[in-house]
């Protein structure tokens, strides 16, 4: 926004180099505002010093008159240039900001006194006696400005209206799904049936009936497109630090939800899983290296709790000799790293971001997160996890057991269980490479033994929900031949359950070979 200064130039020539300068330094307001200043920014020219300034006025946004003692040369009728500019910005129905010089007006010239009497009667004037004053007092009009045009913001990031969005920008049957695993997950009141928008203002993700960067990232039809680092970066490398060329590399968009999904089955297809033997029943058992709800707490920690305002994106790097996650932000001031560690109030980055998550089962609130990490890592034969402040950012790291050493399972590891496990995961990779997804591997493997329904596939899965990607994955594996529903006719049926087809089998049986190719 353009500001156009007026006054008598001589009288204030120290306080208009002073704003000039401070307002093209000052690192909030030099992004919103400029400022014209008639010595400075008027090359030399045959127009009339009063043409100039009327097109300044009418082309600014906003004006901002500094009235002192003196009233200024007059023009044929008895008016100064800065009266002329005052009249004229009235005109032309601009903004006016008025900073009187002086605590009283005895001294000033009379044309003046009279001048501040008219802009009293339209506007709040404010008064300073210096340079500093001044530029603290229009500091604060401007922050003022920038706050009830909502370019600025001064409560949680979470709960403001995200600009430019509109409700249309907002998925209906993610609401609709939301609502459904809420009531079962943790009893939530409202009924199945509850409109959409009823349900966003129970939740509060609603802003004077516009939705909120929450409602934005939770049910947002593509949350990227007005949130753009809310995307989660993942990488592998087969190293121990960050190296080209990277092995594998995915940036996942989508929801919250879908972020968490995603990136946790990323990781997860790629470290070591045990598959025992199917001895005691059709499932064959299963432990990863690093416990899966360790996968999916660190995760769901980086999501819900970073720092939506930064510039940079959670980052999820799997070394060969750990997992670390980063995500931009800090901690709240009543926690430390040691307090993380033991028992402590939950402090959520976000609220209304975690109010759903913790609906949906995706977190708790009671402040466990780190420490149940460290239990399970503890079971798990693994060190505590590690947690750092690294420029701007948490990081948390997690080891992998050393190279070559099994995850700790207890009695039921033998030779045949870590055969079928080695068997097992080269199908796997063999089997992501030919979908080009390892969620989809992960649905075939699972539904070989037995037809099973979506919601018993997402906890083999490590889901704690039927997530929109599965929902995704299996649509596309049914349209490619792969897989089948076993009660075509009722698609939506609560009994429905899906199985290989006969391609499907085919296509498993084919990758199984010795040397099989993806």
């Amino acid at each position: 926004m353009r500001i156009f200064i007026s006054s008598v130039q001589k009288e204030f020539a120290a306080e208009r180099k002073a704003l000039a300068e401070y307002l093209s330094g000052d690192p909030l307001l030099r992004r919103f505002f400029e400022t014209f200043i008639f010595e400075r920014d008027v090359p030399a020219s045959d127009r009339r010093p009063d043409a100039v300034y009327f097109d300044e006025v009418r082309n600014c946004d906003l004006y901002l008159g500094l009235f002192g003692d003196d009233y200024g040369w007059e023009n044929q009728d008895g008016l100064s240039p800065t009266h002329l500019e005052f009249n004229e910005a009235t005109r032309q129905g601009k903004t006016r900001l008025i900073f009187i010089k002086g605590a009283d007006d005895d001294a000033k010239h009379p044309k003046m006194r009279a001048l501040i009497r008219d802009a009293g009667d339209h506007l709040v004037r404010r008064r300073f006696n210096s340079a500093e004053e001044l530029v603290a007092a229009v500091y604060a009009s401007l922050v003022r400005i920038l706050e009830e045009r909502e370019l600025i913001r001064f409560g949680p990031f979470d709960a403001t209206f995200c600009r430019n969005a509109a409700l249309d920008d907002l998925d209906q049957d993610k609401i609709s799904r939301f609502l459904g695993l809420a009531r079962r997950g943790r009893n939530f009141p409202l009924p199945e049936d509850t409109p959409p928008h009823e349900v966003l203002a129970h939740l509060n993700l609603l802003d004077k009936g516009r939705p909120t960067h929450a409602a934005i990232l939770l049910f947002g039809k593509q949350p990227q497109r007005f949130l753009i680092t809310s995307e989660v970066k993942c990488a592998h490398f087969h190293g121990y630090e960050v190296a080209k060329p990277i092995p594998s590399y995915q940036v996942y968009k989508g929801t919250v939800f879908d972020l968490v999904d995603q990136a946790k089955d990323f990781v997860l297809s790629k470290i070591d899983l045990w598959v025992g033997t199917r001895e005691h029943g059709t499932q064959a058992p299963t432990k990863y290296e690093i416990p899966q709800e360790v996968v999916a707490e660190a995760i769901v920690n980086a999501v819900v709790h970073r720092d939506y305002t930064s510039n940079a994106s959670v980052q999820v790097m799997l070394f060969k000799d750990r997992l670390e996650i980063w995500n931009p932000g800090s901690l709240p001031p009543t926690l430390t790293l040691e307090k993380l560690r033991g028992p402590h109030a939950s402090v959520p980055h976000n609220p209304l971001l975690a109010e759903p998550m913790y609906l949906t089962k995706y977190i708790e609130r009671m402040g466990t997160g780190i420490r149940d990490m460290i239990h399970r890592c503890r079971k798990a034969g693994l060190p505590e996890p590690e947690i750092r402040l690294d420029s701007g950012s948490f990081v948390l790291t997690v080891r992998r057991p050393a190279t070559g050493s099994a995850p700790q399972s207890g009695p039921g590891q033998d030779q045949g269980g870590q055969l079928e496990s080695r068997l097992e995961s080269r199908l796997e990779s063999r089997l992501e490479s030919r979908l080009e997804s390892a969620l989809a591997a992960k649905v075939m493997l699972a539904i070989r033994p037995q037809p099973l329904g979506k919601a018993a596939i997402a906890p083999i899965l490590g889901h704690q929900t039927v997530s929109g990607e599965l929902h995704k994955q299996i649509k596309r594996m049914v349209d490619r031949g792969l897989i089948e529903p076993t009660i075509p006719e009722k698609p939506t049926s609560r009994l429905q359950k899906y199985r290989l087809t006969e391609k499907g089998q085919a296509l498993l049986a084919e990758l199984e070979k010795p040397g099989g190719k993806p």
